[in-house]
């Protein structure tokens, strides 16, 4: 575990006191809106798994095992980069960092969510589900978090696999199964997370480059993080077709897919054109494709749940 900067450290009597206490801390080391988004693509490929609705009741088991677990990852993370978060603006106000929660509390808290999401989807979903999502912790807590970010500018790649497992769990939950067409869905996921995060490091790449993060905007020039980020967009992108040749969608999904798909790309394509000028981040916007990537991610999704429900056959 790494220490805590000293000039950084804020006394837990003198932390700013966040609105719901103790309590409010502990939520915000779960990070919250991030779990939003990873739900997001957890039930709709329930949907799709089922070819219909699943029940109530798995659904709701399901999204409480996930929230759990994405819950422990995140915490474990908070403990971990607490140093880092310390000399970052955007993180500066973290609970970790501004001592309202201890380094201990904070591990106690994550291994609490880490055994209680495994043991609560172990009854009440399957075996297999609750394997993924202990992979999923172990991904992002140790793969990413202690291994991969401070030390390669490819961290979010291979560490953003662990964004991929709701994915799998969805699938598992309904069918205690794995198949080609959660493995496709996984990867859509995959290569959607750089384009994603990298627009997001190019508008925070002084903070990552004063905490000595190597992102990849720290360490390469804007219009190469680009081409990259476009790169992965098409690989995105086809990877969603695929799914159309892998399992039985409709046309609900195609146009879904082909829409979004393509506004990305239009988005990604954009901001390459803008990096070739050599200008910084506010010339750039790239908070523009950020903001369209979770867009992307939920109408995609939601396709994907309606599909099965609206199934008009391609052929």
């Amino acid at each position: 575990m790494t220490a805590l900067d000293p000039t950084a450290r804020v006394s837990a009597s003198s932390a700013p006191a966040r609105r719901g206490g103790k309590a409010a801390a502990y939520l915000a080391l779960t990070k919250p809106r991030i779990i939003e988004l990873l739900l997001v693509t957890t039930v709709p490929v329930m949907f799709l798994a089922q070819k219909g609705v699943p029940s109530l009741w798995l659904i709701v088991a399901t999204l409480v095992g996930g929230t759990l677990s994405a819950g422990a990852a995140n915490t474990f993370n908070c403990v971990y980069d607490r140093d880092i978060d310390a000399q970052m603006h955007r993180t500066s106000n973290r609970p970790m960092v501004t001592g309202e929660v201890s380094p201990r509390e904070g591990l106690v808290f994550g291994t609490a969510l880490a055994v209680g999401s495994t043991v609560w989807l172990a009854l009440t979903v399957n075996l297999l589900s609750a394997s993924l999502s202990l992979g999923a912790i172990l991904l992002y807590a140790v793969g990413y978090t202690m291994i991969l970010k401070r030390r390669t500018a490819q961290n979010i790649v291979w560490g953003g696999a662990a964004g991929c497992m709701p994915v799998l769990i969805g699938w598992s939950a309904v069918t205690s199964s794995l198949s080609w067409s959660a493995l496709v869905l996984f990867l859509v996921i995959f290569f959607w997370t750089p384009p994603h995060y990298w627009p997001l490091s190019m508008k925070f790449k002084d903070d990552y480059a004063a905490a000595h993060v190597p992102m990849l905007p720290v360490v390469e020039r804007f219009v190469v993080v680009a081409r990259q980020i476009v790169a992965y967009s098409w690989a995105m992108v086809a990877s969603s077709l695929l799914l159309v040749w892998v399992n039985p969608m409709g046309w609900v999904y195609l146009v879904t897919a082909l829409a979004v798909g393509g506004l990305f790309l239009a988005e990604a394509h954009r901001l390459l054109r803008a990096a070739r000028t050599g200008e910084g981040p506010r010339v750039l916007r790239p908070m523009r494709l950020f903001h369209f990537s979770i867009t992307y991610v939920g109408i995609l999704f939601l396709g994907v749940a309606l599909d099965p429900l609206l199934y008009l056959p391609l052929r």
